[in-house]
């Protein structure tokens, strides 16, 4: 059965129906094209009568409708956007970036006259020091934490991926993944034995379950927690005298970074000046594995001592 159809073929065939009266289902058992398709043929062939008596087929009144609605979208987001497309790239391309979450990509360039590579390349160049992409990532790695922990840490980044997708998230796999080796997130399934027995040799669990301590300032030990208060994600980083079980320092911070931990860390070094060989104890979460992280606690002589992200 032919699929494609001319203009001419589709003339034909309303004419047939509307001309010379012919049923729709003669029209059917002769040409072999389906009810549905002669219908549609003939609900767009029908004339539509404006005020001004202009006579439109519904096909063409509907396509101007759509366009009326466009221009009308366009008008509101230059109102909005204080500039016109004539104006500079350096005065647009700001205005594009506030307006990129409120319409979509290709109207917002339409309506400002500039290329959508240009304002992809504007977004994404140096995208770390953009505000939007920034509270966008720490947008995503709130729900990827809150999702981590409900699932007691066994999910990946595939399956975290898809509950946010089915949430209304626009975020791929790679992206997620990505954020999880930020934030030191490992899923803990069986597949994921071999790498914790292989990161042993270079984070080593040097407290072994010995919680026991004779002095204050033998041991310290350290995590971080995620909170919410008034909708808004925090972090908290608290470093703990295992002596005592008391709170040494802590910080907080809405982002989970390396620099959260080091000037927790440097809080408690200052206020209670250990002795050398002073053994700091946590998980082996991003911010404790990290290169800078690791380096200054060896310039203090501190060791340090890894247990599993858990």
């Amino acid at each position: 059965m032919k699929t494609k159809y001319t203009d001419a073929e589709k003339q034909i065939i309303i004419a047939r129906y509307s001309s010379s009266n012919e049923s729709v289902a003669n029209i059917v058992a002769d040409t072999g094209i389906p009810r549905s398709t002669i219908y549609t043929w003939i609900k767009q062939s029908q004339r539509v009568k404006t005020s001004r008596s202009t006579e439109f087929t519904v096909k063409d009144y509907r396509r101007l409708e759509s366009r009326v609605k466009r221009l009308e979208l366009i008008i509101e987001i230059i109102k909005k956007a204080g500039c016109s497309p004539s104006d500079p790239l350096e005065i647009k391309l700001p205005i594009l970036e506030s307006l990129h979450n409120q319409y979509n990509v290709h109207i917002i360039c339409e309506a400002l006259d500039v290329p959508r590579g240009t304002f992809y390349n504007y977004i994404y160049r140096g995208k770390h020091t953009h505000t939007w992409y920034a509270e966008r990532r720490e947008k995503f790695k709130i729900r990827i934490q809150e999702i981590y922990n409900d699932n007691h840490q066994i999910f990946g980044a595939a399956k975290i991926c898809a509950v946010m997708k089915e949430e209304g998230y626009r975020i791929s796999v790679e992206m997620v993944r990505e954020l999880m080796r930020d934030m030191g997130l490992m899923s803990i399934r069986q597949d994921a034995k071999d790498l914790y027995d292989k990161e042993k040799s270079f984070f080593p669990n040097r407290l072994n379950q010995q919680f026991t301590v004779t002095a204050p300032n033998q041991v310290w030990i350290s995590d971080v927690t995620y909170f919410r208060y008034n909708k808004i994600g925090y972090y908290i980083c608290a470093v703990i005298d295992l002596y005592a079980r008391a709170v040494v320092a802590y910080k907080i911070s809405q982002k989970n970074s390396t620099q959260l931990t080091k000037a927790t860390f440097k809080i408690a070094y200052e206020k209670r000046k250990p002795p050398k060989n002073l053994m700091f104890h946590s998980d082996r979460g991003g911010n404790y594995v990290s290169t800078t992280f690791r380096t200054y606690l060896e310039s203090l002589n501190v060791i340090q001592s890894f247990s599993r992200s858990h």
